[in-house]
């Protein structure tokens, strides 16, 4: 009795640590928290209290009084804050369990390929402080291209361009092997700075994080519109830079478009590489299948249109690409011993 009961308190989890979400998969019951990476904590005698993590902290940002920080602990897929990070990982442990004590899980955990050895630490020594029992790490392309359905452990290439919040991972993978990995810290989060830095500039406005984010989702477009029109628009809401007061004014998918052009040429760049890279006898199967994009930053609009411009390759983004990571960190858990190999155990 008392196992069958450690078996259902200590049911093992994997999590997409994203710099903008954080998934959880539970085994056996598949995804079962999906909640922003944010923590708000307000200063108390010198000291940093959590008051609020996920969903409620998220509708702080950017409306927090002077003692109350809205805190995203990842930064470029990274942790930035080890002790707010441990905090964020531990409340969403104990959220899922639905329960303050809990037996410990063991926790697969995914990390961007271009990690350093001390990020990796960080991430691994993060989880196992927040309780858990045991810590594995998976590359993030390799867990997209799981989850994404890819053939990753037979002998054939596939292609992933995995775009986060953080960080565009692309990787070539064959026979349960990350053959090139190419990893540019530019994602969701660089696309929303872009568009804050294109209104203050060229309209004198200032837009917080929440506005940014609401534009790209609601106009956004990798590729301008066709025949110099504007395309389609939006009203937003800022303080004008010029007289300090509240503003509202139009803005057109053009203007997003020209805004993001950077961040989408790096995006680009990050994928000629990994092709340059690619052993011929896979770039031959990638040339059949194409390129699978995953994460959210697959969903801007037009943004596969332009990967397939420019590298003439067939390219499909996931069915689910927000869930992709997540479903494949599940995965690995759910089949530990196949693909065991692809696993990381830093101690």
């Amino acid at each position: 009795m008392f196992s069958r009961l450690f078996g259902l308190l200590s049911k093992d989890m994997a999590i997409d640590l994203g710099t903008a979400n954080t998934l959880v998969y539970v085994k056996g019951k598949g995804i079962v928290l999906n909640e922003p990476s944010v923590v708000a904590v307000t200063n108390h005698k010198g000291r940093q209290q959590v008051l609020s993590v996920g969903d409620d902290a998220k509708l702080m940002v950017g409306r927090t009084p002077g003692n109350i920080q809205a805190i995203r602990p990842l930064r470029d897929g990274v942790i930035a804050d080890f002790e707010i990070a441990k905090e964020m990982i531990m409340h969403f442990i104990r959220k899922v369990h639905n329960r303050r004590g809990f037996a410990s899980p063991q926790i697969i955990i995914c990390i961007p390929s271009g990690a350093t050895p001390v990020e990796r630490k960080a991430i691994h020594d993060a989880a196992q402080s927040a309780g858990a029992r045991r810590v594995l790490l998976i590359e993030e392309p390799m867990a997209a291209a799981i989850g994404a359905g890819l053939p990753v452990t037979e002998p054939t290439g596939s292609m992933i361009v995995d775009i986060g919040g953080g960080t565009t991972e692309v990787a070539v993978i064959s026979l349960g092997g990350i053959v090139y990995a190419r990893s540019v810290r530019v994602g969701g989060d660089k696309m929303d700075e872009a568009i804050i830095a294109y209104i203050r500039r060229h309209l004198n406005l200032l837009i917080g994080e929440s506005s940014a984010e609401k534009i790209k989702k609601t106009i956004g477009s990798a590729s301008l519109p066709k025949n110099g029109e504007d395309g389609a628009s939006m009203q937003i809401k800022g303080r004008d830079l010029t007289t300090g007061v509240p503003k509202e004014i139009t803005i057109s998918e053009r203007q997003i478009a020209e805004s993001l052009a950077e961040t989408v040429a790096a995006i680009m760049e990050a994928i000629k590489v990994t092709l340059e890279n690619t052993p011929p006898e896979l770039a031959a199967d990638i040339v059949d299948k194409g390129i699978v994009m995953t994460g959210g930053g697959a969903l801007l609009r037009n943004l596969d249109a332009v990967i397939r411009e420019a590298t003439g390759l067939p390219v499909i983004v996931a069915e689910d690409p927000l869930s992709c990571v997540a479903l494949g960190t599940g995965r690995a858990i759910d089949q530990m011993k196949e693909l065991n190999t692809i696993l990381m155990n830093l101690h």
